[in-house]
């Protein structure tokens, strides 16, 4: 490790910036947002330069730009700045880099890591926190991929988090002398409900749970139902993957993927409460009372369910135990697997020429039936999706066709959609029946019926 990671008050430094490219351009860009004074050196600049200079207004509050239209001169270094040598000529780079030497000057050089005394690392700026990412000048390309992947998880409301935290430090270092005592209560706020209720809006009742940490109460928990989508990992939303990595419990049903699982916290404690036909792991009822237990023992539920929670996931019936126990809940919705597999298998749902409307139905009720209102399913221009329909889908075709839909209606299989082992199956109602006896299917299978299906081996990828 060669590079030392500091942070300087920015209005402390001065920086000398040779050159008027593009790297010079992302010098300038990246100082004048941390309000630092800054000289520019060069005969030409880019236009987007250019249009910086003409827009900088000078006050001592905000950032300052000086732009000399010269080439690059030992008498343009002061000592006590920065320098930065981003002409595009290697040998005028290497003077400017001894003239700053000689005068004890830092200074960095384009493309020569090895002759520089600091680099530039690429910011994720989450104003009052900030966050530096290097590779040590031997990748740039690689730090902004890496800049950009974290920029894309981190939630956009940590301002908030952190003025709130900001706020609970001068409460307790007001109000608590002792500082093992401290260090105790911000351990349990910030393993506790309150960052996560800050990121989602709801500072009240993070304020309330605050409290209560640092009044050394009892706490009660919080879970969260999520939506971990139709298989592939990376549909999980950025919201999933943060709650799935902080909690405590989790319960997870039969739809989840294995890869998605790997993103949980290896010390959390893992509940398979999976359901098959005819095979419940645990009743609905006995996972209702057991997202209530653990979150009052102060823990962070995760109920991880496939698809979207709220589609045929029976996630109304468990956020409805919660809310009657007092339990503090949020819903993170997922895919659904229409969406999910649909897209995969490269059918649409609704299309122009061939479906103006799509509807969802479940081919397993809660009594075990398939008993659906087959007069409102018929409609030549709609498509038709089942859910958990595999087993009864020979029954089920039989019953459309009996009340008008043509027997001719494309229909298509979907089986473990969005995962690597997808396999789609695609015929008619009247010929379904053969194409799984003669093919070993196994579940989670979506169901889709209805002309878009004719657009699959065109559309497939």
């Amino acid at each position: 490790m060669n590079w030392l990671p500091l942070y300087h008050r920015s209005s402390n430094v001065k920086f000398i910036i040779f050159g008027g490219g593009q790297v010079a351009q992302r010098k300038v860009q990246t100082l004048l947002k941390f309000n630092c004074d800054v000289t520019l050196i060069s005969p030409q600049l880019t236009p987007a330069l250019q249009v910086m200079i003409s827009e900088i207004k000078v006050s001592e509050a905000e950032a300052k730009i000086t732009y000399l239209a010269s080439t690059a001169l030992q008498e343009h270094v002061s000592k006590g700045c920065h320098v930065v040598a981003a002409t595009n000529d290697a040998a005028v780079n290497q003077s400017i880099a001894q003239w700053a030497k000689a005068l004890a000057c830092p200074v960095s050089i384009a493309d020569d890591p090895q002759g520089s005394d600091f680099i530039f690392p690429a910011v994720i700026n989450r104003n009052p926190v900030t966050i530096a990412i290097s590779s040590s000048s031997e990748s740039p390309a690689l730090t902004r991929y890496l800049r950009n992947q974290l920029d894309a998880a981190l939630p956009t409301r940590i301002p908030q988090l952190a003025n709130f935290v900001s706020n609970l430090r001068a409460t307790i270092r007001s109000t608590i002398d002792d500082t093992e005592q401290r260090q105790r209560i911000w351990r349990k706020l910030m393993s506790s409900a309150m960052p996560n209720l800050v990121l989602a809006g709801k500072e009240n009742q993070a304020s309330a749970v605050s409290n209560s940490v640092i009044a050394e109460k009892e706490q009660v928990g919080q879970v969260f139902l999520v939506g971990a989508g139709p298989g592939d990992p990376e549909l999980l939303t950025l919201k999933a993957v943060r709650l799935i990595q902080q909690a405590d419990v989790v319960f997870y049903d039969r739809l989840v993927s294995p890869p998605i699982l790997e993103y949980c916290n290896p010390k959390a404690e893992m509940h398979y409460v999976g359901k098959a036909k005819s095979d419940h792991a645990v009743p609905q009822e006995g996972i209702n009372q057991l997202l209530v237990d653990h979150a009052k023992l102060g823990k962070t539920v995760l109920r991880l369910k496939g698809g979207d929670p709220f589609i045929f996931g029976r996630g109304g019936e468990e956020i409805e135990q919660l809310a009657e126990d007092g339990i503090p809940f949020q819903v993170v919705p997922g895919i659904t697997a229409a969406s999910g597999c649909s897209s995969y298998a490269g059918i649409p749902l609704t299309h122009r020429d061939y479906a103006q409307s799509v509807r969802f139905v479940t081919g397993h009720l809660k009594d075990g039936t398939a008993n659906l209102p087959w007069d409102e399913l018929i409609h030549p221009h709609q498509t038709l999706v089942i859910y958990m329909g595999l087993t009864g889908i020979t029954h089920i075709s039989q019953k459309l066709i009996a009340y008008g839909m043509s027997a001719d209606t494309p229909i298509a299989l979907i089986e473990k959609g969005t995962q690597p082992e997808q396999q789609v199956y695609t015929s008619t109602l009247a010929e379904i029946g053969s194409v799984i006896e003669n093919n070993t299917i196994s579940a989670p299978t979506l169901t889709i019926i209805g002309n878009v299906v004719k657009l699959h081996k065109k559309l497939t990828w």
